[in-house]
């Protein structure tokens, strides 16, 4: 790169164009390192390092008071319940169940969810016995979002139980894993936090899907490099994890940043931070990213992930403050930087291309100019010369599509797991579209965050709002995708007819930027529609083991909400206030809503 911009000597731009590449680049080699670390362990036969092979498939599993704790803010009450129900089962038949107790944690804070989550909560201890074992709580003050609903159990339960393992309202985990996760802890008295590598599942849209799909293929070779270089420096992402309470309730106390929020106040991305403070104490994090029988669910559409990706801009912005934090291990630093960057990269990369639009424009207006592509080069041991540029583009291309091509070979070698994933040429197909769409939403993406960087500078916070989990037949609207995307596409239309003008050679070395802002919205909304999401599914594409081979609980949960949606009917109000009716039907989903308040009130 300094070949490439300093044949005419150095100016300011030049060395602040380079000193912008070195970050990057250093972000891409850093993933690129990772993957290719991965390789290493998989063909090699795995990580005989790591937490998982401390349990041996014969041993006699060793088990403790464990809480199974899903904190709740105004989700939908049929797929939080129901996922529940699921899990409860699925523990009931590893025999175990005796050693679980399940807790709903709401911080819902409008009257008719309240209703709807005891009614359901009454409903399902009634149909699987579970008075004594699965407990609802809400919370009056909803004091420091998710991480403060977890402390305020720990306080009042946190005593009774040796592990938690905490989910998000849309996490699904089998008993099998549940019960691994308590033996290894068990196993491995040093261990405070062993984190899961939960899958995405039960996505419709096409977004959703392809999301889906490139977590499974790629995920692999990423987890078991990235765990194979930080052993029990492990991070913590939120949920579907194990704690050991103790340490955690001794050590992990979140302490409140310097100035006001966005920047200052409370910690708004608590999960980082607290697998710091737990190896700062003394103990183990590690990552079991061959764990299975561990899910999510992604958001629906593009514009979903990107007000799911605003808040945790600014978590991950405040950790700045505690880059330098006394008594922080190395491994965990890096975790936190690494979260800084993946958001402060953007704004960045979009810094470099601007200043890459002015040095060339530079050259058309008679300044000095940022590089002579025709001069000099790279030989590499033959006669012909290869420009700087070009080497430098096929360099750079390699470190970013070399990982999901060595996944697609790793996968398609095994015919077995091919079949997962649709077969060979399904396989190939799908990784092929799914690289090209991440080209289109990469520039898009970068938008997004650099907004997101700059209003938080500017000192604009987040409200904490309900995650959309779902999203109509239609997907987005023309009106909502305009809104979103039309500042892109203007900014990419007037960047484009400049460059376009002034140096048409430098427009087609920045065209695979500009045709993703060019087509934010259409691409949005076609990405957001559940018919294409289904066709693509009937024709084989983005297929996941989910998909193709699903498990019993997955099965078993789509089954459940089905059957509750079908019996779906609105809300109405009566004269002394308002009740629910027939909207009920939906949580409580095998019984109509008018019984299931009756048997409640008698309960009570």
């Amino acid at each position: 790169m300094a070949d490439l911009l300093w044949h005419d000597g150095i100016n300011g731009l030049e060395i602040a164009l380079l000193i912008l590449f070195v970050i990057l680049f250093s972000q891409i080699a850093v993933g690129f390192c990772t993957a290719i670390a991965g390789f290493y362990v998989i063909n090699r036969g795995g990580d005989s390092r790591r937490i998982t092979a401390t349990l041996s498939p014969d041993e006699p599993l060793r088990m403790a008071s464990t809480a199974v704790i899903m904190p709740m803010f105004n989700e939908d009450v049929s797929r939080v319940f129901e996922g529940m129900r699921v899990i409860y089962r699925s523990v009931q038949e590893t025999k175990q169940l005796e050693h679980f107790d399940f807790f709903f944690l709401s911080d819902s804070n409008q009257p008719n969810q309240w209703i709807q989550e005891e009614l359901a909560w009454v409903e399902l201890c009634k149909q699987v016995g579970g008075f004594g074992k699965i407990f609802y709580r809400k919370r009056r003050n909803q004091i420091n979002k998710k991480a403060g609903n977890v402390a305020d159990f720990l306080r009042r339960w946190g005593k009774s139980y040796r592990y938690m393992v905490v989910l998000d309202a849309d996490s699904i985990m089998t008993g099998q894993a549940l019960v691994q996760l308590v033996a290894l802890m068990e196993k491995n008295p040093t261990a405070g936090i062993i984190q899961t590598a939960p899958r995405i599942a039960n996505g419709e849209t096409l977004y959703a899907r392809v999301q889906a799909f490139a977590n499974r293929l790629y995920s692999p070779l990423f987890l078991a490099g990235l765990n194979y270089w930080q052993q029990h420096d492990g991070n913590y992402w939120g949920h579907n994890a194990i704690i050991r309470v103790q340490p955690f309730m001794e050590h992990c106390a979140l302490p409140d940043l310097p100035g006001t929020e966005p920047f200052g106040g409370r910690i708004l991305s608590h999960d980082f931070v607290e697998a710091a403070l737990m190896r700062k104490a003394g103990w183990a994090v590690w990552l079991a990213g061959d764990i299975e029988g561990t899910w999510e669910e992604g958001p629906p559409t593009l514009i979903d992930s990107a007000k799911r990706d605003r808040r945790w801009s600014q978590g991950n912005m405040q950790h700045t403050w505690l880059l330098t934090a006394k008594g922080f291990k190395a491994a965990n630093r890096f975790h936190l930087f690494t979260g800084v960057m993946a958001y402060l990269s953007s704004p960045l990369w979009l810094l470099f291309l601007i200043l890459s639009t002015i040095a060339a424009f530079n050259t058309v207006t008679g300044e000095p100019e940022l590089s002579t592509p025709s001069v000099g080069g790279t030989s590499l041991g033959y006669p012909l010369q290869i420009p700087e540029a070009l080497t430098l583009f096929i360099f750079t291309m390699t470190l970013l599509f070399l990982p999901k091509i060595v996944s697609v070979l790793v996968t398609t070698g095994d015919r077995a797991e091919a079949e997962k994933f649709g077969g060979r040429v399904r396989l190939a197909l799908s990784a092929f579209f799914e690289i090209a769409i991440s080209v289109l939403l990469a520039p898009i993406n970068m938008m997004f965050h650099s907004k997101f960087v700059l209003f938080t500078l500017l000192g604009q916070g987040v409200s904490w709002v309900t995650q959309r989990r779902d999203t109509d037949e239609d997907g987005v609207d023309w009106r909502e995708a305009i809104i979103t995307h039309g500042g892109q596409t203007g900014f990419g239309i007037v960047w484009g007819l400049s460059a376009l003008i002034l140096m048409p050679t430098f427009f087609w070395w920045l065209s695979p930027v500009l045709l993703g802002l060019l087509v934010s919205i259409p691409v949005s909304i076609f990405l957001s529609k559940t018919s294409v999401g289904v066709r693509a599914r009937e024709l084989g594409l983005f297929l996941t083991p989910e998909e193709s081979q699903p498990c019993y609980e997955l099965r078993r949960l789509r089954q459940n909400l089905a059957e509750c949606y079908r019996h779906l009917q609105p809300f109405r109000t009566a004269a002394r206030g308002l009740r629910i009716v027939a909207g009920s039907a939906r949580s409580l989903c095998e019984r109509d809503a008018r019984g299931a308040a009756a048997s409640a009130s008698r309960d009570r």
